[in-house]
């Protein structure tokens, strides 16, 4: 467990750079860089001082961007910015910046162009190494610490940058001009005009590469796009084109009943690992549940199918619950790890179901969730035997095989829930990003008046008000 920042007091009497204790990211504001206060690492934050010393000490500098509940930037930080022999190397070849991405997007959209311009993909962590000049000459994303599966690690791979700085630098800058005339070309592209064409167009390279088998669109790993959505259902309106209204309800009905939903506590995770969403990358986004509820409800607009509009409560009900600031405005994220381990918050074992459950109710909600004795998924960081709850059919068809009528199996379902969601609120909870973004608290506050002019409910209505008050007053 992280032990907490000082005091403003405390902070008050550290020198600039952080003392022996801490770094210079312990003056931040953002809790992704209070996260990395203390590492041995020299972190600066974003700023002309770390330029200004890396043009004195003629050195490159060592970008590292960022979130704070992206699972695999604890990995790096655990592996590598946490360790004394990768710090005192990386304090020797660099001067070292840490950014938020989601505090500086604006940085993070450059340097995210330039590791896909260089690499062909990207994702955080993102490593960027960089002139003293900002203009960058290597990018990446994740780095172990030591080298494995043809991925250079830290250990080996900031000595070659070091030696290649001072040894052949003509050799290293070479692709910075090509970087940035790319960066500067993608910067001044024009779009041409949006006509009935264009659109179409969206809507056949979409249907090319719809999952007809498992909803969703390409293969793993599967991110919900409930933009992609959404625009579907206006083209079916346009175009009277039921195969678009099919895509949209297949992906719909496929993600809630996967695993990429938290069907304990409501909200949606990141995305699934897997083209059936059944393992999830296990993060909670604010803008992910903010997009997907406006999908589910536009789908239950569209066709009134009352699934849709449960899931889109049920999301609500998550962000209210969990995820709303007492003076208004909604909280960033929720982290993929709790006790070092992703998803350990939310995954459960057979035993602990039927424990909380009972026997009879348990063999049911055991059938109802998938959850099997020896597991549903593998996971190395996981004990054998870990099941992620997701939907194991249609509940019309379990009713049909569990003999019960569907509207008592849904109340049943229901009361498991809670059940379980009891059981798990007191286990050690996944820490949350409390920052308040003003664009994704905007997406949110849209989410909440679709609902109150869908469904009615007052408390929609007030949700969205008092985080517009917040923002506009506050912000």
């Amino acid at each position: 467990m992280r032990k907490p920042i000082p005091s403003p007091d405390e902070l008050g009497k550290l020198p600039p750079d952080g003392g022996p204790e801490f770094n210079r990211l312990v003056f931040a504001k953002s809790p992704y860089l209070l996260q990395h206060a203390r590492n041995p690492v020299d972190w600066y934050p974003w700023g002309e001082e770390a330029f200004r010393r890396a043009r004195d000490e003629d050195k490159p500098v060592f970008l590292s961007i960022g979130y704070s509940t992206c699972h695999w930037c604890h990995v790096m930080e655990h592996e590598s910015f946490e360790d004394t022999g990768v710090a005192r190397l990386m304090n020797d070849a660099f001067v070292n910046v840490k950014v938020d991405r989601e505090e500086r997007p604006d940085i993070d959209n450059v340097y995210m162009s330039v590791c896909q311009f260089m690499t062909g993909g990207g994702g955080w962590p993102l490593t960027v190494m960089l002139a003293p000049d900002k203009r960058p000459f290597f990018a990446g994303t994740y780095f172990p610490r030591e080298s494995r599966f043809g991925r250079p690690g830290m250990l080996d791979l900031v000595p070659g940058i070091q030696e290649a700085w001072r040894e052949r630098r003509d050799e290293l800058l070479k692709s910075v001009d090509t970087i940035t005339g790319y960066l500067r070309s993608a910067g001044d592209a024009t779009s041409s005009e949006l006509g009935l064409d264009t659109l179409t167009a969206c809507y056949r390279q979409l249907a090319e590469r719809f999952d007809s088998r498992n909803g969703g669109f390409g293969t793993a790993p599967k991110f919900p796009t409930p933009h992609d959505l959404t625009f579907l259902l206006r083209y079916r309106k346009r175009a009277d084109d039921e195969q678009a209204l099919h895509m949209v309800e297949r992906t719909l009905a496929a993600m809630r009943a996967g695993g990429m939903y938290d069907h304990v506590g409501f909200g949606f995770h990141r995305y699934s690992t897997d083209a059936e969403w059944l393992v999830p990358h296990f993060e909670k986004m604010l803008y992910d549940q903010a997009l997907l509820a406006i999908a589910y409800v536009e789908a239950y607009q569209a066709t009134r199918n009352e699934s849709y509009a449960r899931t889109a409560r049920e999301t609500l009900t998550y962000v209210l619950r969990d995820m709303a600031a007492p003076e208004g405005g909604f909280y960033s994220a929720e982290d993929a790890d709790s006790e070092g381990v992703e998803g350990k918050f939310y995954v459960w074992q057979h035993a602990e179901v039927m424990s909380v459950l009972g026997d009879e109710d348990g063999v049911m909600a055991c059938r109802v969730f998938g959850i099997r004795p020896g597991g549903n998924f593998s996971n190395p960081h996981c004990p054998p035997g870990t099941n992620i709850p997701h939907h194991a059919a249609p509940l019309a068809d379990l009713a049909k095989e569990l003999r019960i009528d569907e509207g008592e199996l849904q109340r049943r379902v229901e009361q498991w829930r809670r059940q379980l969601f009891e059981a798990r609120e007191r286990r050690v909870r996944p820490g949350r990003d409390d920052k308040i973004l003003t664009d994704w608290n905007g997406l949110m506050i849209a989410a909440f008046a679709k609902g109150f002019q869908t469904f009615g409910e007052e408390k929609y209505l007030k949700a969205a008000e008092k985080a517009a008050d917040f923002i506009l007053n506050g912000l």
